[in-house]
């Protein structure tokens, strides 16, 4: 037992029971008696003193294995918590007993070595401090695998410490072995990200993560979020000198330094970036009769064919004339129907489209739909409510449409918007009309704007497209007649004013990036305090601009756009594609009104799992507490393996990048 682990126990046990006897000494001789305030609380996780068979044995040959603590002990979430290598759908029981743990197998296998991984799962009975990075490891075999290989699982979009997901090897190096066998041994990470895979013999292999939703330890749903390693690795051990400082409990102070030998497991510095393929099966999920004029259909994924409409019933009707509104991904569609089907209250459509079948792949299938449409009971009319008139604006309102513009407030690098409830069939430019206003008097714009649909997709909704001029009223003017829905209905006469925010209103920030490789695109995303995306610009030469900013606290992570799309795109392993990498700039950005601020970001001077500042991290890591187990029973017990940030991954010379998904 090393003297720190004494200290402790004796704190624990000894101490506490002559504090104990103090306070009743003392509670004898006061006059005054008070309550005793029971002592410093315990902070310390408990200690493992053995095991039967001790920790490291050979030729294991019993089911029945317990472990042994210095307290009364816990096991919290053991089927979540606990991962045992080689991985088995027969998981072994494990049960606290007093100050043991009873771990029952069901059977063994010959000649293997056995770990398992209590990750955080057992806690003292009274504070609930929890042991962290306990492993127990025995072989049925003469010899006992001892190499480690350590790293680190982030999510590749935003950096997110991956916590509890499953990290393992498999010695098959073809790549349908993760998606066709279990992996050979696995552990799970921590709160930060963290794992060390234990148990390894000398050999090459693949390592993977794996959030692993239906317990088979391969990538065999799509759905699962995961990350894949290309380079192999080859786990090896190394006798290296450390230095161990032991401090004076009490006072804090140093009380003895001394160096000694141990072993280092390599790699220790492995990062895996986790995506999510979006690949999902495709399908027909919802459609629906929305009112008399639309129909719905939603698909379950997004596809980049549309699916054939034909009416079946009323015999000898067709989609000729609808009009279709969808989103960007084609799985949400609106199709606005002809006006001869609008008092059609039963309708039969088939849908033909490309469905996911039984092997995977997609076929072409079609799908019979009914449309049903219940109109509502006309309302019984009140006496009160027979002399009532219906007012001129209201009649007005009935059969015209109307157009809705944006606010009364206007940024000057955005273009006005403004939509109607209906699809048109015609529009008319030459009805909208622009002014300013200058002094006291408006006067017509002194340049022309143009007006446009917002996007291809989205048939209702225009923007109209101009060069604000600062802190300027400005008046839009739109003609009767100007556009005509649809259905026949015009659009009405209307005024539309406007003011543009003073420039005093905004700020800018540009970026000087040092240390991308130039042959790769990038952009940069500008985030809230929520980590929700603002604006994004395109790095060029190395620099980047945000203009018009309104004054705030951002963030900031780039992108390298390996395809140049200027988007964000996920990975999919089926073609051995990593996913786009991110990185963060490590600080809050302050800007104020009328700012324009430049930041020098050097983007690999801080270590990978540091770069995201703390205050928009959300997988947070428990209260640090005193997270290495202390083997008091077996002195030869190596420390914890883990990332090793001073590994230095960041010279653009060394690191594997895009396409081996390292760091």
């Amino acid at each position: 037992m090393k003297f720190s682990d004494k200290f402790r126990y004796f704190n624990k046990s000894t101490l506490g029971l002559a504090a104990s006897a103090g306070v009743l000494l003392l509670a004898g001789a006061c006059a005054n008696i008070g309550n005793p305030t029971g002592g410093a609380r315990d902070e310390d996780p408990p200690i493992f003193l053995g095991a039967n068979p001790p920790q490291g044995s050979l030729n294991v040959n019993k089911t029945r294995l317990t472990l042994s603590f210095n307290e009364i002990v816990n096991v919290k979430d053991p089927t979540t918590k606990i991962v045992v290598s080689p991985p088995s759908r027969q998981i072994p029981r494990v049960m606290s007993v007093g100050k043991r743990v009873n771990i029952t197998f069901d059977s063994l296998q010959a000649n293997t070595t056995y770990t398992i991984d209590f990750a955080d799962a057992i806690e003292d009975n009274n504070e609930g401090n929890k042991l962290t990075g306990f492993a127990y490891t025995f072989s049925t075999g003469p010899t006992i695998d001892t190499l480690r290989i350590s790293g680190m699982v982030l999510d590749s979009r935003n950096l997110e410490p991956q916590q509890s997901i499953l990290v393992g090897v498999q010695e098959n190096l073809n790549d349908s072995a993760f998606t066709t066998l279990p992996m050979l041994r696995v552990a799970k990470t921590d709160d930060r990200g963290r794992f060390t895979i234990r148990g390894l013999k000398e050999g090459t292999y693949r390592v993977f993560a794996l959030d692993d939703r239906d317990g088979d330890f391969k990538y065999a749903n799509p759905e699962e979020d995961m990350a894949f390693y290309e380079v192999t690795v080859s786990p090896t051990a190394e006798r290296v000198e450390t230095t161990d400082t032991i401090y004076n409990e009490l006072t804090a102070e140093v009380d003895t330094v001394h160096t000694r030998m141990r072993t280092r497991y390599l790699p220790n510095d492995i990062l895996l970036r986790t995506f999510n393929s979006q690949i999902r099966p495709q399908y027909l999920t919802k459609y629906e009769r929305i009112d008399t004029t639309k129909v719905f259909l939603k698909l379950n994924t997004r596809t980049a064919e549309l699916p054939k409409l034909d009416i079946i019933n009323p015999a000898g009707e067709t989609l000729k004339g609808a009009i279709l509104e969808r989103n960007l991904t084609n799985d949400s569609l609106v199709y606005w129907l002809p006006e001869r089907l609008v008092h059609v209250d039963s309708l039969r459509i088939a849908a033909t489209y490309l469905r996911t079948d039984s092997t995977g792949g997609l076929s072409l299938t079609t799908d019979s739909l009914r449309f049903f449409y219940n109109r509502p009971k006309p309302k019984k009319v009140k006496k009160s409510d027979e002399k009532k008139k219906i007012s001129v604006e209201d009649s007005i309102k009935a059969i015209t449409l109307a157009i809705n513009f944006s606010g009364s407030t206007q940024d000057v690098y955005l273009p006005v918007t403004f939509d109607v409830p209906e699809p048109l069939q015609s529009l008319d430019t030459a009805a909208f009309h622009l002014e300013m206003m200058v002094d006291t008097v408006w006067m017509p714009a002194k340049e022309k704007f143009r007006l446009t649909q917002r996007d291809s997709v989205s048939p209702r909704h225009f923007q109209i497209e101009y060069p604000w001029a600062y802190d300027t009223k400005y008046r839009i003017t739109v003609d009767t007649l100007a556009a005509v829905g649809m259905y026949g209905k015009p659009t009405r006469p209307l005024e539309h004013t406007f003011t543009t925010k003073k420039e005093d209103e905004y700020c800018s920030l540009a970026f000087d990036l040092i240390g991308l490789d130039p042959g790769i695109p990038a952009f940069v995303e500008l985030l809230t305090p929520s980590d929700a995306v603002v604006r994004a610009e395109k790095v060029v030469n190395n620099h980047v601009l945000f203009r018009y900013l309104t004054p705030g606290k951002y963030y900031a992570r780039v992108i390298e756009d390996y395809n140049g799309n200027g988007e964000y795109d996920t990975g999919n392993y089926d073609l051995q594609l990593q996913p786009d990498l991110a990185y963060y700039y490590p600080k809050v950005i302050n800007i104020k009104k009328n700012w324009d601020k430049e930041e020098q970001w050097d983007v690999f001077a801080v270590a990978i799992d540091q770069m995201k500042p703390e205050a928009i991290k959300k997988n947070k890591p428990a209260a640090d507490k005193k997270d290495r187990f202390k083997n008091s029973n077996n002195e030869e017990e190596e420390e914890e393996e883990v990332f090793d940030p001073t590994a230095n991954p960041f010279d653009p010379n060394t690191r594997n990048r895009r396409k081996t998904g390292a760091y």
